[in-house]
């Protein structure tokens, strides 16, 4: 008696993840080289950091192709989207838990840091010792060598990014839509769509950016309000672009007539990918800018 076993494919050794780990340190390492020489001429950093964004971009353009390969040409089997599914679930599970860091360092920082240099669970001395004459709030707009900043406010540019991100959950929403109905005009306008809105959104931000640093002198050497604010919508601003791009690659696979409305676990890890981005804004938009 013979039994059928579904087959499983399994691809031949790839350098795509030790490129995109060294992609990764570049930037890790060009990226603090060029924070830390911010004050003198700039040095190295910023050219390796350049250099690890770009052998990133070179590693996704890689991979990318080999997948879609091996998806078009038949090798996966419904074992192998059931391990897709788990791996985009706990890649997302990570990046939580990395945006979860940086929310806790600015919880710490406004509930327990601060209060604690004001004076705060009978520490009145503190601030007379640490910082004479520091009063406990948030944002702090004061650094300890007397440097002043502005707050970005809720409103303007960040209301306007607040609304495109949530209409790109919506337009993305009826792309998916369109596809599971088989509906290729569709999925393919309201996909553009979304993909221009993220653009949109990159957009705005920079312009937020350039308003911070030339009229706000919010800078990355404005005290701890600083910090947080420029990590934390940095890092969400890199997701977005990383994000855009997968949309991007998406939308070409669409013209290009890939996905069916039974097979599709590429676009839908965008999507879900895409989701959580947005609701991380929600997030950065509620606890920094609004409270």
């Amino acid at each position: 008696m013979t039994s059928k076993h579904e087959h499983y494919y399994v691809p031949a050794q790839s350098a795509w993840p030790i490129v995109g780990a060294l992609g990764l340190f570049l930037i890790a390492y060009g990226a603090g080289t060029y924070v830390s020489q911010l004050k003198s001429d700039g040095g190295h950093g910023s050219y390796v950091l350049l250099a690890g964004i770009a052998v990133i971009l070179f590693m996704l353009i890689g991979w990318f192709r080999n997948v879609i390969h091996e998806s078009m040409s038949g090798l996966y089997s419904p074992q192998m989207d059931r391990s897709f599914r788990q791996g985009m679930s706990w890649f997302i599970f990570s990046e939580v838990m990395f945006f979860a860091a940086f929310f806790g360092a600015l919880f710490y920082a406004r509930m327990v840091a601060v209060p604690w240099l004001g004076g705060a669970s009978n520490n009145a001395m503190t601030n007379e010792v640490l910082w004479p004459g520091f009063s406990a709030g948030w944002p702090l707009l004061k650094t300890p060598d007397g440097t002043e900043t502005q707050a970005m406010g809720w409103n303007g540019l960040p209301l306007f990014n607040t609304i495109i991100l949530l209409t790109s959950s919506i337009t993305l929403h009826f792309a998916h839509l369109g596809l599971e109905k088989g509906k290729r005009t569709a999925l393919t306008l309201w996909l553009g769509l979304t993909i221009l809105l993220g653009l949109a959104f990159l957009i705005l931000q920079g312009e937020e950016y350039v308003h911070a640093y030339t009229e706000l002198g919010l800078t990355l050497q404005s005290g701890v309000y600083g910090n947080t604010f420029f990590l934390l919508t940095g890092f969400h601003g890199m997701h977005v672009t990383l994000g855009t791009l997968f949309l991007l690659v998406l939308f070409f696979r669409v013209l290009k007539g890939h996905f069916s409305a039974e097979r599709h676990f590429a676009f839908q890890a965008g999507s879900w990918y895409w989701h959580f981005v947005d609701v991380v804004w929600l997030c950065l938009f509620v606890f920094v800018y609004v409270l």
